[in-house]
């Protein structure tokens, strides 16, 4: 009778173990779950997805990046018409153009023709609109319009006394310091430059150039606090510039910002690998990260975490970059993807300097 009892007591163990791990096994895979469910419905609304709302093969558009929300809500976006692509109505270079769309009336009109080929472009403190110009027959600059009157004045053209590269994109900080890209992926016009560069614009005017980054730096974002500097590295790893090779590179750095504006402590906060990497950045208030990826598996709007967690994501072909709405409409994402203009309302809102 013992030894029935005590084979009883060891079956009848034996099974509540096994009856505790499939418990422990199911409840860690409930927790997961919410863990992965949990944080993209803190990020995104249920229901929502991103609407196509300027197709541009309706309107002609050849390439378009670079969303701006001005204070009136009006978007503005870069239409890159590039050498290579389609020519004008008489046979001549397309001259790249500036967009304006008006949400409320659905309106698409040019703002600008020439556009000096600028591809990102944001809207400063005084509700000015920035503009990074690039190369391939563009203005290889950072300039500034004045949109009640639409002159225009140049920031930088220069650095070392030789011009830049092909201003990329660019960010404001609540500083009021301009941060821009300047790599060089194509145009005609000579490398002047003796590398790609990461620039600071202080408000006083002085232009510095605070990185020689790994690969060319294309998207730029800042953190609301100004104490973080989020790049995306585009490297495709196809050409030699500056006399050297450098390796295919698809990456999002973290850099932290310290008192004097210098770039300290880098992080790779995300690496691609072999996939295509991001373009575009912005930050939302609360600090996260929202970046257009263009990886071929699967291509669309990701939101990280300051600690690079991905935290939603909202499919999308062919992002190029992104922009948050001006309130109350600053929980709408504008997004430059497939030649056109898309919008998203989201559970968080964008943050403007």
């Amino acid at each position: 009778m013992c030894a029935r009892a005590r084979l009883f007591k060891t079956v009848l163990r034996a099974a509540l173990a096994v009856l505790s791990a499939l418990c422990a096994a199911f409840l860690g895979a409930e927790l997961a779950a919410q863990e992965a469910k949990g944080p993209a419905f803190e990020f995104l609304i249920p229901g929502e997805a991103p609407v196509r709302v300027v197709d541009g093969r309706i309107h002609d558009l050849v390439f378009t990046e670079g969303p701006a929300v001005a204070c009136d809500g009006s978007v503005f976006f870069s239409d890159i018409t590039w050498s290579h692509g389609p020519r004008g109505p008489t046979g001549g270079f397309r001259a790249g153009h500036i967009m304006r769309f008006d949400p409320k009336s659905g309106a698409l009109s040019v703002f600008r023709s020439p556009s000096g080929m600028a591809n990102g472009l944001m809207i400063d403190a005084r509700c000015a609109l920035l503009a990074a110009e690039g190369a391939d027959r563009g203005g290889r600059r950072i300039t500034r319009t004045d949109l009640a009157t639409g002159r225009a004045e140049i920031l930088a053209d220069s650095f070392a006394a030789r011009p830049l590269n092909s201003p990329n994109d660019l960010a404001v900080d609540r500083l009021g310091r301009i941060w821009f890209t300047d790599p060089r992926y194509l145009g005609h016009e000579p490398v002047e430059q003796e590398t790609h560069g990461v620039y600071r614009l202080d408000p006083d005017g002085r232009l510095r150039r605070v990185l020689v980054p790994e690969g060319r730096p294309n998207g730029i974002a800042v953190s609301p606090d100004a104490t973080l500097l989020y790049l995306a590295i585009q490297e495709p790893g196809e050409r030699r510039l500056f006399g050297r090779s450098v390796p295919r590179r698809m990456a999002i750095e973290r850099w932290a910002i310290d008192a004097r504006g210098e770039l300290r402590e880098r992080r790779v906060l995300v690496d691609f690998g072999s996939e295509e990497g991001a373009d575009g950045l912005a930050t939302d208030r609360e600090g996260n990260l929202w970046a257009a990826v263009q990886r071929r598996d699967r291509p669309g709007i990701y939101a990280f975490d300051p600690e690079g967690r991905e935290r939603a994501h909202l499919p999308v072909p062919a992002p190029t970059n992104l922009a948050f709405g001006r309130p109350p409409e600053d929980d709408v994402l504008w997004i430059t993807a497939d030649r056109g203009l898309w919008r998203v309302r989201v559970a968080k809102r964008g943050w403007h300097p």
